[in-house]
């Protein structure tokens, strides 16, 4: 890994009213060596890895709560959704890595660069809130999955959250590479859990298939509609824009435009191919809670503690809900690794705060955790499905936030010079960005009139 001191910073970049970006997550900047040679597969593989520390934002303990309310409530009609939120995903996340790669700066320094400081700080307190409502999902999701596995007390369980600081700087201090690892080996475990679970629930595949058509009851009603949003709120999620706009930069590439140029064709694949196995294991929670639930007459499961319960005898089998608690503790301790990257990175970029690494991450689990753990003590365990589904419609809420500063900088020439984002791509992000803000709108609406 190459010493902090021996870092050379990003060279400028026109258009910004700023100094050169330092460079994000210093500590693991440009660690990991890029081939310049030899076939391309070979010079492929060394740029995956950040997608996969991005994918597991996407199956964290919030989807689950959201997909077994939606599965359960209202069968397979929310498949559609769950499909279209990882289409906009893969696209806004490609931006993401465009943005990166061809200014050296991730999403939250180029925001701050761009905008005046007021406006700065908005987006700032926004993604702060962003965070704070993904960790309030990943931290009670863990804590859990703990209480559903060992019999740890629910607040026991949150605190116990906290080390995963510790497992992030031990990884790091053995290289990058080890914590990405790390995280896919635990997405491996939680697609084994639901593979073997929605082997024993047997859904129909008519069924599934007729799911994937969107259809409008989705927008019409009332009550599916908030839970669509938790799930587009679920799924692409703006803290995952900023982290993956850094964690990029973590390979060495050339400054060249061609190097840069193959340099995002490789880390966007690594995404594409990332998000899609996210996309089968949110799809897997969705299938198995109408499979289960909803066809067996449990229209309004939402806690996760009473999913668990009811997977034993509605499946025959003790072990489905063993595995349903381990891939609740996989996809909680993951999320809650890259939620912490991601603070690091929101911190940095918006406030050019300077910190040791320990401590910093300290700050940015602290901002995040102490929440979680006064709302979990407030409220209690009864509420849990309440404020995991609540948290991931703030996260739909905050979205255009990140959405919308992402698109326009990647489409100025002025910012991202020959490496612009292509007009289509542009386009359709655009189009992304007018049906999350019309969604919302709507979804503000149904909050006003009583829904």
């Amino acid at each position: 890994m190459t010493p902090p001191d021996e870092i050379v910073t990003p060279p400028p970049v026109t258009g910004w009213q700023d100094r050169p970006a330092d460079p994000p997550l210093r500590e693991v900047f440009a660690s990991i060596a890029v081939r310049t040679s030899g076939p391309g597969w070979r010079r492929m593989l060394a740029f995956f890895g950040p997608g996969y520390l991005v994918a597991v934002g996407y199956m964290d303990p919030g989807n689950w709560a959201t997909s077994l309310a939606g599965g359960s409530g209202f069968g397979y009609q929310l498949l559609s959704v769950t499909l279209l939120s990882s289409l906009m995903a893969i696209l806004l996340q490609a931006l993401a890595i465009r943005l990166g790669i061809a200014t050296g700066r991730d999403l939250a320094q180029a925001s701050r660069d761009s905008y005046p400081r007021p406006v700065a700080l908005v987006l700032w307190g926004l993604a702060e809130l962003a965070i704070c409502a993904t960790d309030l999902a990943e931290v009670i999701g863990t804590a859990i999955g703990l209480q559903l596995l060992f019999g740890i007390p629910l607040v026991a369980g949150v605190a116990l959250t906290a080390a995963d600081v510790l497992v992030i700087l031990l990884l790091q201090n053995l290289g990058f590479r080890w914590l990405e690892a790390f995280v896919f080996s635990l997405i491996i475990v939680i697609a084994g859990c639901f593979a073997v679970q929605i082997g024993l629930a047997k859904p129909e595949l008519a069924a599934v298939l007729a799911g994937l058509v969107p259809s409008t009851a989705i927008i019409s009603d009332d009550k599916m509609l908030p839970i669509a949003l938790g799930i587009l709120g679920a799924t692409v999620m703006p803290h995952n824009l900023y982290l993956h706009s850094a964690v990029v930069q973590t390979r060495r590439i050339g400054g060249s435009v061609p190097e840069k140029r193959e340099a995002i064709g490789f880390a966007t694949l690594d995404s594409t191919l990332a998000l899609g196995l996210a996309l089968l294991v949110n799809a897997s929670i969705l299938i198995l809670a109408a499979a289960t639930f909803h066809t067996s007459g449990h229209t309004e499961v939402a806690e996760i503690q009473d999913a668990h319960k009811l997977l034993a005898p509605i499946l025959g089998s003790s072990g489905a809900a063993t595995l349903f608690a381990l891939a609740l503790i996989a996809c909680g301790l993951n999320s809650t690794i890259t939620a912490t990257l991601a603070g690091q990175v929101v911190m940095e970029g918006f406030l050019n705060i300077r910190l040791r690494p320990w401590l910093r991450r300290l700050v940015t689990r602290a901002i995040a955790i102490l929440p979680a753990l006064l709302v979990t003590i407030w409220a209690g365990p009864s509420a849990t499905a309440r404020l995991l589904i609540l948290s991931q419609i703030v996260l739909s809420l905050q979205l255009p936030f990140a959405v919308i500063p992402l698109i326009t900088l990647t489409a100025s020439r002025s910012r991202m010079g020959e490496l612009i984002a292509p007009r289509w791509l542009s386009s359709l992000a655009a189009l992304i960005a007018v049906v999350i803000v019309l969604l919302n709108i709507q979804l503000i609406a149904i909050t006003v009139r009583g829904g």
